[in-house]
């Protein structure tokens, strides 16, 4: 573990969707939500906030914000920019950097090509200890200090399912958020259940967006109802066959915080 200092240059956040990032002098950062006033804040996000070093988007030639970033330090070395790394400040205030923030078509204009922006986007993170930031303070970042999320989608939808205890379920629209993807991601949680179904992970607590079960969990109904789950019948008489469902509102897994 090696420790580091910098300091803040920049700080943003989007109000709500559609609109443009504002700059603004400080943010308040809440444990288990994310920043006050930003629209990604969520208790179970792994991407509550977006961390850039400026010495990456000015070789980049990239202006601050527009990477959609939350915050922009300096004098950090690379080396000690990581997934797993603590980043602290002496209002108390600390964020664990989670995994790199991938390129997507949304700053594509911003570039020749996505791959020389390739984990120089910057760090996504989550909050983990309540605090304020202002443009100007110091931060300290101590690397490896934590547990790195894996990059890959699909090993972060491993390390989730594991987390959802006996008699609760949960939805693939939660699962998307979880894992931290966009919402296209949909279109590959079967793709991830039929690869997951010959393990022994928990996919029968696994409802589609609708709460309705699926096809992907062999004996579902089964193993729900052996853990006191009830499950419903919805008759479809305009294709003469059933759809069972369980009632989200009361088994769905709540967790506070997963970071």
């Amino acid at each position: 573990m090696s420790i580091a200092q910098g300091s803040i240059l920049h700080l943003f956040i989007k109000p709500k969707h559609g609109s443009e990032m504002r700059e603004v002098e400080s943010i308040n950062l809440k444990i288990g939500h994310g920043i006050e006033g930003d629209i990604n804040a969520d208790p179970i996000s792994p991407r509550q906030i977006l961390v850039v070093r400026h010495e990456d988007i000015i070789d980049l030639a990239i202006p601050p914000g527009e990477l959609r970033e939350n915050i922009v330090i300096a004098g950090v070395e690379s080396e000690n920019f990581t997934p797993g790394a603590l980043i602290s400040c002496d209002s108390g205030a600390a964020i664990r950097l989670t995994f790199h923030c991938e390129p997507c078509k949304r700053i594509a204009n911003l570039v020749a090509s996505l791959k020389t922006i390739q984990r120089k986007r910057g760090i996504l993170g989550v909050i983990i200890n309540s605090g304020q930031l202002s443009v100007g303070n110091n931060v300290q970042i101590q690397t490896e200090k934590l547990r790195a999320l894996s990059e890959k989608p699909y090993e972060r939808f491993l390390d989730f399912l594991v987390k959802v205890p006996s008699g609760k379920v949960v939805t693939y629209k939660q699962i998307i958020k979880v894992i931290g993807v966009d919402n296209s991601y949909l279109r590959a949680i079967p793709t991830y259940l039929k690869k997951t179904s010959a393990d022994d992970y928990p996919i029968h607590r696994i409802l589609d967006s609708q709460g309705y079960l699926i096809r992907y969990a062999p004996n579902q109904i089964n193993k729900l109802s052996s853990e006191h789950v009830e499950i419903f019948n919805n008759p479809d008489l305009s294709t003469q066959t059933n759809r069972y469902f369980v009632d989200v509102e009361k088994y769905l897994y709540h967790p506070e915080s997963l970071y």
